[in-house]
């Protein structure tokens, strides 16, 4: 499923009169797909809301079956976040401005600043950081917002080395890019548009995997307040704000409540509260080995991570890959099997059943004629024995015979000569 910013309409008609003049919010559908039925409710509301608002994005939805070939040829974003109203709204309005809005008073970039979280400013005229500046935004407009500004609009705690330059606000402070410590442009602002410490979840941790960081996490149950929960966030924290200049290059902090998620995502049953770091360029992850009781045991496990000592589970290797196929078949039938128990038995049960019968068949097949060629030399065998011994005896008894007849000659022949003589 598909959510898209799109110079076109969802009508065919109305599609070829005004594909260049209005900018719609298409929702790309599949009547059979499972997550665009449950989206339909929330984009309802999100049409309401961008209506109500006055917006000039309009909203529509469109059969991707039916008519992807509009798809091609027109300026699109493609839409990756959370299924909530507000944040396809926020994404609507982002994508649907200029690339870099500019910011023309002190009033206007406090209200801005207030609005959100993470903000990145260009400062100063035209220049190749400028040119770079507007090319990332283009590919990245889909993530944060772009401005622009001039030095004097600035809060009086801003302090640039030199002009022009590219900021980020955010955490309460702010930072500079440097192009010969933080390298190329996009990546820069691909690692900084996250705030320091983060709310994790699978949304998120996808957009992270684009960063090259690994993801301390810690993974804990919201509605407990036991001190084991608060105590990991805490820590968690600490380490995210004490220790920036650290491990803000290597790492991403954050924690995620409760631990589905990332059971799924390990193929383990993790026990909660608990802390782990993931790679997700390669599916590795790390646990610590002792439990972390304060910053410095987390500290410590973070060091670790980064000198190698550190074990490292999972990864994408074969085995990882074959266990990753077992893991979802299974996941797949239990779910099936909790959801609806009938349903489950009979798609799962009517082929085992079938297959069941069909080897039986050929292994008693195989069986039967084994022994029916076993039986038939046997009976061969067993008839020409009789047949033998049939012969034998009929030779004996014509050997009587004959004994009989040799004795009796000599007797007939010995009444005859008496009755010659």
């Amino acid at each position: 499923m598909y959510v898209r910013i799109y110079h076109i309409f969802f009508s065919p008609l109305r599609f070829k009169e005004n594909r260049k003049d209005d900018i719609w919010l298409v929702d790309f559908y599949a009547p059979w797909c499972g997550h665009c039925k449950k989206l339909e409710p929330v984009w309802n509301e999100v049409g309401i809301e961008m209506k109500s608002m006055g917006s000039p994005v309009k909203v529509g939805k469109m059969d991707a079956t039916s008519f992807s070939s509009k798809l091609k040829g027109d300026l699109a974003y493609n839409y990756r976040g959370p299924r909530t109203k507000d944040d396809i709204i926020e994404f609507a309005n982002r994508v649907a401005g200029p690339l870099i809005r500019p910011l023309p008073s002190q009033h206007m970039f406090e209200h801005v600043q207030k609005r959100h979280r993470v903000l990145f400013v260009y400062v100063g005229g035209e220049s190749p950081l400028k040119e770079k500046y507007i090319e990332v935004a283009s590919e990245l407009i889909v993530y944060t917002y772009f401005f622009s500004a001039s030095e004097d609009v600035l809060p009086e705690y801003v302090t640039l080395p030199e002009l022009p330059a590219v900021l980020v606000f955010k955490d309460g402070t702010y930072f500079v890019y440097d192009e010969y410590e933080d390298g190329d442009l996009t990546s820069w602002i691909n690692r900084e548009r996250f705030q320091g410490y983060l709310n994790v979840d699978g949304f998120t941790l996808y957009e992270l995997g684009d960063t090259g960081k690994l993801v301390a996490i810690a993974v804990i149950d919201d509605k407990n307040s036991s001190v084991e929960h608060t105590r990991l966030k805490s820590i968690i924290q600490e380490v995210a704000r004490d220790y920036r200049d650290h491990f803000h290059r290597d790492f991403q902090f954050g924690h995620m409540d409760g631990n589905d998620y990332i059971n799924s995502l390990l193929m383990d049953d993790l026990t909660i509260p608990t802390i782990v770091v993931l790679n997700t360029s390669n599916q590795q992850y790390f646990l610590p080995d002792r439990q972390i009781e304060n910053t410095e045991d987390m500290v410590q496990f973070i060091n670790s991570i980064l000198d190698g000592t550190a074990e490292a589970q999972g990864g994408d290797g074969f085995l990882q890959r074959i266990k990753r196929i077992i893991y979802d078949a299974k996941s797949t039938v239990v779910s099936v099997f909790k959801s609806s128990p009938l349903l489950g038995c009979f798609l799962f049960g009517l082929p085992l059943g079938v297959i069941s019968i069909m080897c039986y068949g050929i292994c008693t097949a195989d069986t039967e004629g084994g022994l029916d060629e076993s039986e038939s030399p046997k009976k061969e065998h067993g008839d020409r024995e009789l047949t033998d011994e049939g012969s034998e005896e009929e030779q004996e008894e014509k050997k009587e015979k004959y004994t009989e007849l040799s004795d009796g000659e000599p007797k007939q022949k010995t009444i005859l000569e008496k009755k010659k003589d």
